[in-house]
């Protein structure tokens, strides 16, 4: 049976992104069976522009650098190997009813539901991480 990873991406930063991201891909490469439920600032992680302008938090630019120097993917490619990984985004229905956000505002692939969509996964997760 395989191992299910929950995660909670609820701020929006590209340092959220990455730690999110990596986590979620990570498992899946281990053939766990991995959602990601995006709420708050975290829909910024998957909304079609916002997540190409994510910026690390004050004091953490450095970090840039070393993802620059390290060959580390972008958000962009991040979420396209964690589509093909088979990780489920799923993005928070009343979080986005509270900004104006329709499905159409998000990269693609992705499944629209609330708090009890991804606690029906969660229950029965391994392992649960919050960014």
């Amino acid at each position: 049976m395989a191992k299910k990873v929950a995660i909670i991406a609820s701020s929006g930063g590209l340092d959220d992104a990455y730690k999110a991201l990596n986590i979620g891909t990570a498992a899946a490469a281990t053939d766990a069976e991995v959602e990601i439920f995006f709420t708050f600032e975290g829909l910024n992680i998957i909304h079609k522009e916002a997540h190409k302008q994510l910026s690390m938090g004050p004091g953490k630019e450095h970090f840039m650098e070393g993802f620059k120097n390290a060959g580390v993917p972008s958000i962009s490619e991040l979420l396209e190997v964690a589509k093909e990984s088979g990780v489920k985004f799923i993005a928070c229905q009343m979080t986005m009813d509270v900004m104006g956000l329709e499905k159409e505002d998000f990269v693609d692939g992705i499944e629209v539901g609330g708090a009890a969509t991804f606690l029906d996964f969660a229950y029965d997760a391994d392992v649960t991480v919050t960014f």
